[in-house]
């Protein structure tokens, strides 16, 4: 397993993203599918650069993104949203952002650019799909528990070129009412191939085990939820990436 931090710019932000890979299974005459992680609004902490060496044992170069500027990270959810409510309320910003992030990842001679995937956890998760949303060439993105996951502009969706998946937990309060019916009737209009899984027991933030100790109210780890919705990242890469097998 290897690693390296890569400092990058957005305009004149400077970023520092985690790359992650297996130089058993990757290297420059052997390129192996990339996938984009976009972190919960805590930053680009541990958890997501743990996220970013499960995807490298899984085959794939995982490039962790930064959100908000170099070393920026919180446990505090008063400075979390703080951060990602200046990042979340300009939509062509963070677009700009998550491409950049994007970019770094592409221009990594292990990558196989053809072969591309992003996800994304909470904030992350509906940072991945604005992504899908700018034409970028992702073969697939799937959002865990994201709070918002439909599109401001409807037609922005027609711009989706892979397969979106939603893991959402079924109990998970920070998901606006009605927001899923609204996601799905955006999909089927724009002829997106997506799925909907909503996971029973689960709320926000199910996929972290570090969750319980943030003591936000609605925001809880959950094993089963986490287990199951990385199973079926896996499947869905599998099939669109072709590099993992579940």
């Amino acid at each position: 397993m290897q690693t390296k931090r890569i400092e990058y710019k957005d305009g004149d932000t400077v970023l520092e993203g985690f790359l992650a890979w297996d130089d058993a299974k990757v290297s420059s005459d052997k390129p192996a599918p990339g996938v984009v992680l976009c972190p919960e609004w805590w930053g680009m902490n541990e958890y997501s650069q743990n996220r970013a060496k499960q995807l490298a044992e899984l085959g794939y170069v995982a490039f962790a993104i930064d959100m908000y500027g170099k070393g920026k990270t919180t446990t505090d959810p008063k400075q979390a949203a703080q951060w990602s409510g200046e990042i979340m309320k300009d939509q062509q910003a963070r677009r700009a952002r998550a491409a950049a992030g994007l970019k770094v990842l592409t221009d990594q001679k292990i990558v196989n650019a053809s072969r591309l995937a992003a996800i994304g956890y909470c904030m992350g998760g509906t940072v991945a799909m604005e992504l899908a949303r700018t034409g970028a060439d992702l073969d697939a993105v799937v959002a865990f528990h994201a709070s918002t996951y439909s599109a401001q502009n409807p037609d922005d969706n027609k711009k989706i070129q892979g397969t979106v998946v939603i893991c959402q937990g079924a109990d998970d309060t920070f998901v606006p009412e009605g927001e899923q019916a609204k996601f799905e009737k955006q999909m089927k209009d724009a002829g997106v191939d997506f799925v909907f899984a909503e996971f029973s027991g689960a709320v926000h933030a199910f996929t972290n085990p570090n969750a319980d100790g943030y003591h936000v109210p609605g925001v809880k780890y959950n094993k089963n939820a986490d287990v199951r919705s990385w199973a079926m990242m896996k499947e869905v890469f599998a099939e669109k990436l072709g590099s993992s097998k579940p």
